[in-house]
Formats: structure tokens, sequence, C-alpha cells
């Protein structure tokens, strides 16, 4: 069994225009899971983004903001233990 420290999940309401969400995450997910977390789940939307539309350049955007997100959750990450 996989012991899952954090979820997101989301609805559309085409009524409302309005995604519906629940993200929920254990105390024990540290930062760095997170980020990562968050990373994969970035990069895994702008995929689906990418196969779902014909906006390829917005799901590269998509991709780009992720990967720019984790490089500055690292370099902070290097700067915090290297001021210790």
């Amino acid at each position: 069994m996989i012991k899952a420290k954090g979820m997101i999940v989301s609805f559309w309401d085409p009524a409302e225009k309005v995604a519906l969400r629940i993200d929920l995450w254990t105390k024990d997910m540290m930062v760095d899971e997170m980020a990562d977390f968050f990373f994969q789940t970035m990069m895994t939307m702008a995929d689906t983004y990418g196969r779902a539309t014909p906006y390829k350049d917005q799901a590269d955007d998509m991709r780009a903001f992720a990967k720019d997100f984790f490089k500055k959750f690292q370099d902070r990450q290097a700067a915090e233990e290297a001021g210790k």
C-alpha cells in the first residue's frame, strides 16, 4: 500500500465556471517533498493541457514556469543550508 503525504483533487463546475479543489497534506510532508509534489503536478498539468488543446506554446510556458519554480526552491534551500 502507498502511504501518500499529499493530494490535490480538482473538479470543474461548468455552471459556475470555477474549479472546486481539495488540497490535503499531512504534517509529516517535508517542504522539499511539497516542492517536488507541486513541480510534478504542474508538469503533469502542462502535459495534459498540451495533449488536450492545440496550444502547445502555452503548455511549454507552463513547463517553463514549473521548472523555474522548482529551481528557485532548490536555490533557496541551498542558500539556507549554506547559512547554517
